[in-house]
């Protein structure tokens, strides 16, 4: 079995990462990034003023699966909280322990940042990753919802055309 080696995705890193971030889409039946979300990933994952950091797990010199985490913050806790938006391990090379690793390495990084939790979603059709969760004794929360605004409704709301409590009575 290959050792596999975990480390913080620098730009030279750049195509790997975005095949993983590809290979991700693919497997939830979603579209690949956009040249212009692509540019967008390279600048805000290694560019100045950074908005995310991002993992690469490497297995038999090859990237084979990739982590992104960012901070946000809890008021009642006053503490933050580390966020992992992905983490992703190609299907092939699943069952070997990068997953596993991957996660080590996100929560080692929340023990350094001083987070006082690790938050993240999973799909409901994802049985496998929800399986991996509920072994290692993660909380799925169902008191807490997920909602989401798309960017393209963030104007009518902010101008109060749409999303109004009102309009909803009607």
């Amino acid at each position: 079995m290959n050792r596999i080696i975990i480390k913080a995705a620098q730009k030279k890193d750049s195509s790997g990462f975005l095949s993983l971030v590809d290979a991700l889409a693919d497997f939830e039946k979603l579209r690949r990034p956009t040249r212009a979300a692509r540019l967008r990933l390279i600048r805000d994952g290694f560019g100045p003023g950074k908005r995310y950091q991002a993992y690469l797990a490497f297995s038999g010199g090859k990237a084979v699966g990739y982590a992104i985490i960012f901070e946000t913050y809890s008021s009642f806790l006053a503490l933050p909280t580390l966020y992992l938006e992905d983490i992703f391990v190609l299907p092939e090379h699943r069952k070997e322990g990068v997953g596993m690793e991957l996660l080590r390495k996100c929560l080692t990084e929340a023990l350094e940042r001083g987070c006082g939790r690790m938050e993240w979603v999973v799909l409901d059709w994802n049985k496998n990753a929800v399986r991996f969760y509920d072994r290692l004794g993660a909380r799925h929360l169902s008191e807490w919802l997920p909602y989401r605004i798309e960017r393209s409704q963030f104007k009518g709301i902010i101008q109060g055309t749409r999303g109004h409590p009102k309009q909803a009575e009607k």
